[in-house]
């Protein structure tokens, strides 16, 4: 394979980091979609009226699954440094493809568990950190825009998927729903990641995007150590930071971002979950309802790019800020928003907020710790975000 990968690098008139982004992008409208909550609640319906089932017995399984998630998340880290994302990405598709193809074969609450958790800890873990991890070692000058294009990618497919699963239900049964999501993921995130995925381009010979240069302007990060250089992302640097998991746990940055992160999505998952109920206790229909929780989520696609661009002309702990500040003033807005127009603006502002948070956070950790060690931190640092 590592043949393969070189005679392949060697043809193509662009950078190999391209191919790395498309295995990732081919994750984000297969496998990580697969086992999403958006998904899942496309086949609450048809699954509880074929058995009889509660709703809120099935989502159980939601919650047990992100807990593994978080429980193997340091695990899947150090494999990440050390053997690269191929193996653990493509054996995260298979978990969620072979879980898809098992669950169109249900009869049993506890068979529905049993296959529903595997897929929902490889949404919630392995497929996460492999996509970032891959993308932060392959990018350097590019690294914020590749990332803002990750969100894009991602965002759309956890769009489209739950169309797709819609008309295939409607069209052919939720068994078979099910049974060709599960193969058209083993098809796409499977053998391709394993046969091209490469864990960083020194590996294949070719310098990083870009080769790092001498003789740059530095500037001081305050709260880490060893002279980590806080730069634009993309600002050619003499060093680059190799932070161990052990050294970054030494460093104030490294606490400010875990907490940062842990309140952020916190206030996210808390507005995102009741917002609908919300809203129709304002007095709106259910479909106004549920117009502005699509716009609160459209609103996350296009933000990554626009974090992205921020980035290139202010430090990435000044946008941090700014994304918060963001969530915050969405939050708050929801809250107090009575009216169809004030209550668009609030769900846009946090939708704007969110994206932010889940480019920059990933975008901070690469360049404040470096490459080396980046899925050993990043699967520390994961748990507190999911919990």
């Amino acid at each position: 394979m590592e043949a393969l990968r070189r005679f392949v690098a060697q043809r193509l008139p662009c950078y190999y980091g391209w191919v790395i982004f498309a295995l990732v992008a081919g994750t984000n409208y297969a496998a990580r979609p697969l086992m999403s909550v958006a998904v899942l609640s496309v086949f609450l319906l048809p699954v509880t009226e074929a058995f009889g089932w509660s709703r809120g017995l099935l989502s159980g399984a939601v919650s047990l699954g992100g807990l593994c998630g978080v429980i193997v998340s340091p695990m899947i880290g150090r494999l990440l440094d050390r053997y690269g994302s191929a193996v653990v990405m493509s054996l995260g598709s298979a978990i969620a493809g072979a879980c898809a193809i098992g669950l169109s074969g249900i009869s049993q609450v506890w068979t529905f568990y049993a296959l529903y958790m595997p897929g929902r800890m490889a949404f919630a873990s392995p497929l996460e950190l492999s996509a970032t991890t891959a993308l932060s070692n392959w990018f350097i000058r590019r690294r914020s825009l590749v990332l803002g294009l990750f969100g894009v990618t991602q965002g759309t497919g956890l769009a489209v998927m739950p169309l797709v699963a819609q008309w295939l239900i409607s069209t052919w049964g939720w068994r078979h729903a099910w049974l060709t999501l599960g193969v058209y993921t083993l098809i796409v995130g499977v053998l391709p990641t394993l046969l091209f995925m490469a864990r960083r381009p020194e590996d294949m010979g070719l310098p990083p995007d870009p080769a790092l240069l001498q003789g740059s302007r530095q500037r001081g990060l305050r709260g880490t150590q060893r002279g980590t250089q806080e730069r634009r992302p993309g600002e050619p640097t003499a060093y680059e930071p190799r932070f161990t998991l052990s050294e970054a746990l030494h460093t104030r940055a490294f606490w400010v971002l875990a907490a940062f992160s842990a309140t952020g999505f916190m206030a996210q998952a808390g507005v995102s979950l009741h917002q609908v109920s919300h809203y129709i206790q304002q007095g709106f229909t259910g479909p106004l309802a549920a117009a502005m929780a699509s716009t609160f989520a459209l609103a996350q696609v296009p933000a990554g790019l626009l974090w992205s661009a921020c980035t290139r002309w202010m430090p990435i702990r000044w946008a941090l800020a700014l994304a918060g500040l963001a969530v915050a003033g969405g939050a708050i807005g929801t809250a107090l928003a009575s009216t169809l127009v004030y209550s668009g603006c609030a769900a846009a502002l946090l939708g704007t907020g969110v994206g932010g948070l889940h480019l920059l956070l990933r975008l901070a950790w690469a360049e404040y710790y470096g490459r080396q060690h980046l899925g050993t931190i990043q699967g520390v640092t994961l748990p507190v975000q999911l919990i």
